[in-house]
């Protein structure tokens, strides 16, 4: 059965049309007008192995805001979709991930509850054009969507673009793990018996 979501959301800021896989090979398709956007969008299919398309267009006249929360209200979706009832999954994930001298850790559970922990502290506003308060937005509105417990913390780091980036790359490992299969695993990972 394949894992799979595709989403469509259209609204007066912003049209965003997003696809993924779960069971791909990390294959990558991004367009959100947003370079460094599309850069760690790239990096969390890259490493989660999940493909993930995504076109998007919103009011960059404004700012990145729209287009940005949009995008991760539309991957939450589109994970929840490809999830269906979550039987067989290994449910939990977590990931060290280091980008030179920044660390970063991730923890998923995929337990129905959508709540962003966010321990990421950027010494910057802006890489290039990316309002660096964005990563928040994004990550908040994919947790919530998705229906996932998300935990990002920062263990050390100086450069803003290695710390948001081994946040994206920290999550995408996590997740990996977390939306697994595990074939020693029958029915849905919970006592309730429901996720």
């Amino acid at each position: 059965m394949a894992r799979s979501a595709r989403i469509e959301r259209e609204t007066n800021e912003t049209s965003v049309i997003l696809e993924i896989d779960l069971d791909g090979t990390g294959k990558v398709s991004v367009a959100t007008g947003v370079p460094f956007f599309d850069h760690m969008l790239d990096a969390l299919g890259r490493h989660s192995l999940i493909d993930i398309s995504v076109e998007a267009r919103g009011d960059l006249e404004v700012d990145a805001h729209h287009t940005v929360e949009d995008t991760g209200i539309c991957l939450g979706l589109a994970l929840a979709s490809a999830l269906g009832d979550r039987a067989g999954i290994r449910r939990f994930g977590s990931a060290a991930v280091p980008l030179d001298e920044a660390l970063v850790l991730a923890a998923v559970d995929i337990s129905g509850r959508g709540s962003l922990t966010y321990d990421v502290e950027v010494p910057i506003e802006f890489i290039g054009t990316f309002d660096t308060t964005l990563a928040r937005e994004f990550l908040a509105a994919l947790a919530v969507n998705a229906g996932i417990t998300l935990h990002l913390h920062e263990v050390s780091g100086d450069n803003a673009h290695h710390i948001v980036e081994a946040a994206f790359k920290a999550l995408a490992r996590a997740l990996r793990e977390a939306v697994e299969l595990d074939p020693r695993v029958t029915g849905v990972p919970s006592t309730k018996g429901v996720l």
